[in-house]
């Protein structure tokens, strides 16, 4: 009997991700609410999307050819997906990575054969040891190298309004009132919101933001306020710099969220729902609980979550009680995980 092939190659498994209801989290809230669960695409987050669009996109236009490396910014997520792709088609492939990235997250960029460079987080975008800046020199300094960019990529947003936008259209047959997202390059955001807005004007795009990031206050005044900068630990969100693949006229509102309640949210969402989620996804519900407290939502609302990548890139941050407890982040927490592991001797 013939084998029906289901994929040719792992690109092929790109998007169509799920779209899931949640249930206990929610409770209380007004609204009904699902998540766009982006960790079921083979590279396990979001990411996929743009890699394999942007340089499927530079093939097509004769920027990338045999024999180029592609260099890119990352906090992890986009790395990865760009050294899948890569694999697949045959380029090398060099990163910069912020330090603040897991060590999970970096190990495995190294196991898909990149070759990465760790930057200090908590410096200026200009200063020429940030993420930004070493991507620069080493595209400058690596012959027929090409510069991914994501930050300032219109692709990045085109990615999203041909895939995610159409995706949750399709999937909630119309009935969607709300978007969340968090921001960060912001092309998640901006592309589906660009579909769904063009399908619907009224639906309302919620972006989430992190204390320490200037997106919220730029949205709002379109001033970028060197006072709202400071560290934060939430990955792959929110920005000290105003990246243009941010299209802010299609977002409605942003909110912040903290450190803390984000990394709380994730672990409450996995032991809950049964979703292994990521910072960021922790993140985007600590938001959604935060609009429904500020009356955003009604009995009749459909909210739909874009939770962006998988628990597992976490290990070593928000699902490590040593490292939680580092942040201080169990000291007003009644802590259960503790009675969970009993050692036999």
């Amino acid at each position: 009997m013939k084998e029906e092939i289901q994929a040719h190659d792992i690109l092929d498994l790109i998007g169509n991700t799920p779209l899931v209801k949640i249930n206990k989290v929610s409770e209380g809230l007004k609204g009904n609410f699902y998540a766009k669960v982006e960790a079921f695409n083979p590279g396990h987050s979001s990411k996929d999307r743009i890699a394999y669009h942007i340089i499927e996109e530079a093939e097509r236009q004769g920027i990338l050819k045999p024999g180029n490396v592609i260099v890119e910014t990352t906090s992890g997520n986009t790395g990865f997906s760009i050294a899948m792709v890569s694999i697949i088609k045959g380029y090398e492939c060099v990163l910069a990575v912020t330090s603040k990235s897991s060590s999970d997250k970096i190990d495995m960029l190294r196991a898909m054969g990149a070759k990465v460079y760790v930057c200090p987080a908590n410096v200026s975008a200009d200063d020429p040891r940030s993420y930004y800046s070493v991507a620069k020199r080493l595209h400058e300094e690596t012959a027929g190298s090409v510069y991914i960019n994501q930050y300032f990529n219109d692709l990045n947003i085109d990615a999203h309004y041909k895939t995610t936008g159409p995706e949750i259209w399709n999937q909630t047959n119309g009935k969607i009132t709300h978007l969340i997202a968090c921001s960060g390059t912001g092309g998640t955001i901006s592309g589906t919101a660009r579909y769904l807005k063009e399908q619907n004007p009224n639906i309302k795009i919620l972006g989430v933001d992190a204390f320490g990031s200037v997106l919220k206050k730029f949205h709002e005044t379109h001033e970028l306020d060197p006072s709202e900068i400071y560290p934060y630990r939430i990955e792959g969100m929110g920005k000290n710099l105003i990246p243009t693949a941010t299209d802010f006229d299609v977002i409605d509102k942003f909110i912040k969220v903290s450190d803390e309640d984000a990394a709380h949210m994730a672990r409450k969402i996995s032991k809950t729902e049964g979703l292994f989620v990521g910072y960021t996804s922790g993140a985007a519900f600590q938001a959604a609980k935060q609009f429904a407290e500020e009356g955003e939502f009604d009995e009749n609302s459909n909210v739909i979550i874009i939770f962006p990548d998988h628990g597992s890139r976490y290990m070593n941050k928000i699902y490590s009680d040593e490292w939680m407890n580092e942040q201080g982040f169990f000291d007003n927490v009644n802590r259960e995980e503790e009675k969970q592991i009993e050692f036999i001797k």
